[in-house]
C-alpha cells in the first residue's frame, strides 16, 4: 500500500508547494470541463424539449400533407401549397383504412384579426372536432366546439395563448367577438400555451370549425371537392404504422390517378420518423458543440505540458537528490506524472461543479431546457484526465532521464 500512497503524497506536496502555479495550471482544464459540459447541457436539452413537444402529440400520430403538383409544361414542383389533398380524401380513409382511431382534416388561411382597437394578423385553422383529441390539446379556459357548433358551421373560436394576449389583454375574452377577415366569431376557449407544435399550431394560430372557414376562404378542385392543408390520424395499433401508410399511399394514388411511375402528390410523416430524424440531428449538434468547447481542453492540456516542464526545470536539482539517494526512473516519472494527472482530475471536477451552476444558470435566466446526465460528466472527467496523462508523459519522461550528476550540479 505504502508504495502507491508514496508517490501520490509526493506529488501532493510538489502541488501545495506552488499553489498558485498549480491553480493557474487548473484554470484552463476548469474552463474547458465547465464549457463541455454547459453545452453539451444545451444540446441535449433542446433535443428533449422537442422530443416531448412531439411526444405530448403523440408517436402514434401520422400526418398527411400536400406534396408535388404538375405545373406549366409539364414540370413538377415540391412543396406544401399544392391543392391535392381533400376533405373527400379524409372521409376515404376514415371509412376504408383500418387500425385509425379518427381522422382529423383542416385548412389553414392567414387573416387580419381584430378585437376592439387591437388588431393582428394570424394563421387561422378550420378543424374538425377529432381534432382536440388527435393532437391532445389542452385548454386554459372556456371550452372546444360542439358536433353541433361544426355541423351548422357556427362562427366560433379557440384562441392560442398569444392571439388573446395580444388581442384582450388581461380580459377575459370568453364570449367576446372579434373580426376575422370580413368575418364576425365569438370567443369560446383558450388553448395552454405549448410554443410551436410539430404541425405548425402555434400560440399564435386561432381554431375555428373547419365547415365555417369552408364558407369564406377554403377552396375547391376542379372536380368541386373540398381542399384541406393537411390530415391529421392517430393509429389504434402502433405495431401496424407501417401497415397503414402503405395502405394510405395506395389509396390516395387510386383516388388521385396517379399512375405508375408517377411520383405521390402527397405526403406522410410519421411522429416516430420525425423524433429518429430529430434524434440523429440533434445528437450530431451536440457533439459538435461538445467539440468546440473541447477546443479549450486542447489549450488547457498544452498549458499543463508548459507548466509540467517549467516545474521540471525549477527541481532539477531536487530530482538529482532524489536519483542520488536511489530513486529509480520509474518513481521520478511517476511523481510527475501523477502531479499532472492530480491537476487535470481536480481542475475536471471543479469544472463539472461549475459546468452544472452554469447549466441551470442558462436555463432559470435564459427559459432554455438544459440536461446534464452522466454520461456528459463521465466523459468531460475522463477527457481531462486523459489529457493529464498525455500532456504530462513528456516532461515525466524528460524528468526521469536527467543525468543525476548534471543535476545536482545544476543551480
Amino acid at each position: 500500500m505504502k508504495k502507491w500512497l508514496e508517490p501520490l503524497s509526493t506529488a501532493w506536496v510538489g502541488v501545495r508547494t506552488h499553489k498558485l502555479r498549480s491553480a493557474l495550471t487548473m484554470l484552463g482544464i476548469v474552463i474547458g470541463v465547465a464549457a463541455v459540459i454547459t453545452l453539451m447541457s444545451i444540446g441535449r436539452g433542446a433535443t428533449a424539449a422537442i422530443l416531448a413537444n412531439i411526444e405530448s402529440m403523440g408517436s402514434n400520430l401520422i400526418t398527411i400533407g400536400p406534396g408535388a403538383s404538375v405545373g406549366f409544361g409539364g414540370v413538377r414542383s415540391a412543396g406544401g401549397s399544392a391543392q391535392t389533398l381533400t376533405q373527400e380524401d379524409a372521409e376515404a380513409i376514415a371509412e376504408q383504412i383500418p387500425y385509425i382511431a379518427a381522422v382529423s382534416p383542416s385548412y389553414s388561411s392567414r387573416l387580419q384579426l381584430v378585437a376592439g382597437g387591437e388588431n393582428m394578423n394570424s394563421q387561422v385553422t378550420g378543424v374538425t372536432p377529432e381534432y382536440w383529441e388527435v393532437l391532445n390539446l389542452e385548454l386554459a379556459n372556456g371550452a372546444f366546439f360542439s358536433d353541433y357548433d361544426y355541423q351548422c358551421g357556427a362562427k366560433v373560436a379557440v384562441l392560442g395563448s398569444n392571439v388573446k394576449e395580444t388581442l384582450f389583454g388581461d380580459a377575459d375574452p370568453i364570449g367576446q367577438q372579434m373580426r376575422m377577415g370580413s368575418t364576425i366569431v365569438r370567443v369560446i376557449g383558450v388553448l395552454e400555451s405549448k410554443g410551436t407544435s410539430m404541425m405548425g399550431l402555434s400560440d399564435d394560430a386561432v381554431i375555428i370549425p373547419l365547415t365555417a372557414l369552408q364558407q369564406t376562404v377554403a377552396q375547391r378542385t376542379a372536380q368541386g371537392e373540398r381542399v384541406v392543408s393537411s390530415i391529421a390520424l392517430p393509429v389504434s395499433d402502433e405495431g401496424q404504422a407501417d401497415y397503414v401508410a402503405e395502405e394510405i399511399t395506395e389509396l390516395l394514388r387510386s383516388r388521385h390517378q396517379l399512375g405508375p411511375g408517377v411520383d405521390d402528390d402527397f405526403r406522410i410523416t410519421s411522429m416516430e420518423e420525425i423524433a429518429s430524424a430529430i434524434s440523429e440531428v440533434s445528437g450530431t449538434m451536440t457533439l459538435f458543440l461538445g467539440a468546440i468547447a473541447a477546443i479549450s481542453l486542447l489549450v488547457g492540456g498544452i498549458g499543463v505540458m508548459n507548466i509540467m516542464l517549467v516545474s521540471v526545470l525549477e527541481r532539477t536539482r531536487e530530482i538529482g537528490i532524489r536519483k542520488a539517494l536511489g530513486a529509480r526512473e520509474r518513481d521520478i516519472w511517476g511523481q510527475f506524472l501523477i502531479e499532472a494527472v492530480f491537476l487535470t482530475f481536480a481542475g475536471g471536477i471543479i469544472g463539472v461543479i461549475l459546468g452544472y451552476v452554469a447549466s441551470h444558470l442558462v436555463a432559470s435566466i435564459g427559459q432554455m431546457t438544459t440536461v446534464v446526465s452522466a454520461d456528459i460528466v463521465i466523459l468531460a472527467v475522463s477527457v481531462s484526465v486523459g489529457i493529464g496523462l498525455f500532456f504530462g508523459f513528456y516532461p515525466a519522461w524528460q524528468a526521469s532521464r536527467l543525468n543525476p550528476i548534471e543535476a545536482l550540479r545544476y543551480e
